[in-house]
């Protein structure tokens, strides 16, 4: 399958499908004559055609027939019941794609039927913004040729690694649910600002910027992240004060339960499904 030839069909019109669609037109690797969208919702619909004026499909069947491309871009809890929807829509030729937390490759396997090739992807929310993190998986008769149509999509979106399925649940826990945690820290550190002063819009720019940064400094230096943060610490000084505190209060096991408990939970969520 050659990317010119591929119409691509995203079931579930949601925030990431939405992120997807605008990537891969932005970035010009696809057109929007390539795409397709389908969902329950109508309104989701129109928005999508509005926004992009890619072709929206009346039923999930009718874009499972026009695609041989399908993203699964729904959620666990209904995945069997699209699967079950387009199953017999889905032929040899296929390539499904989902991007539904927990949902295993076998899973997807055993309701469609057949062994057809199945990417299985862990996107983050960053991929609103083309800022993105997708871990892949193959599973199937997938072929290097299928997984390069895959990193395409998410390339557009970010940047993509490839890993076994069987660190997806580790992947869920660390980079899936990882923006909800770091969303959370630059809460804190907001409402701890204002209680030093700062009132909450000075405070807010302040964190941003602050964490914007440091991920920019540690994506761009060779050096390791341990180096960097003795960059910024004098014997001491402040943030050599801020560190004991961090260390002190067992920042290192508290991270660590934290992944756990989402690991533990994608892992639960699987075997639901």
């Amino acid at each position: 399958m050659k990317s010119g030839d591929i119409n691509i069909g995203f079931i579930g019109a949601g925030n990431m499908a939405n992120a997807l669609i605008k990537g891969l037109i932005k970035s010009n690797i696809f057109s929007p004559e390539q795409l397709a969208v389908s969902d329950n919702d109508r309104k989701k619909l129109r928005d999508v055609s509005d926004k992009f004026g890619i072709k929206c499909c009346n039923s999930n069947k009718e874009l499972a027939r026009e695609c041989k491309v399908v993203v699964l871009s729904i959620k666990p809890q209904v995945i069997r019941d699209v699967l079950e929807e387009i199953k017999n829509e889905i032929s040899d030729g296929h390539l499904i794609i989902s991007i539904a937390a927990g949902i295993t490759i076998k899973m997807i396997r055993s309701v469609i039927g057949r062994d057809i090739p199945i990417i299985r992807v862990m996107p983050n929310t960053p991929a609103l913004i083309q800022r993105g993190m997708s871990v892949l998986a193959a599973g199937g008769t997938t072929t290097s040729n299928h997984m390069d149509i895959a990193r395409k999509i998410f390339d557009a979106v970010g940047k993509t690694i490839v890993l076994d399925e069987g660190m997806m649940d580790a992947v869920t826990a660390l980079s899936g649910s990882g923006p909800g945690y770091i969303f959370r820290v630059m809460e804190s550190f907001v409402a701890a600002g204002k209680k030093l002063g700062f009132d909450r819009d000075t405070a807010l720019l302040l964190v941003i910027q602050t964490f914007l940064g440091a991920s920019h400094l540690a994506d761009e230096s060779d050096l390791p992240l341990s180096q960097l943060r003795e960059m910024v610490t004098s014997p001491g000084g402040t943030t050599a004060a801020g560190l004991t505190v961090l260390e002190k209060k067992g920042i290192s096991e508290l991270i660590e339960a934290v992944l756990k408990a989402a690991h533990d939970r994608s892992v639960e969520l699987g075997r639901n499904y």
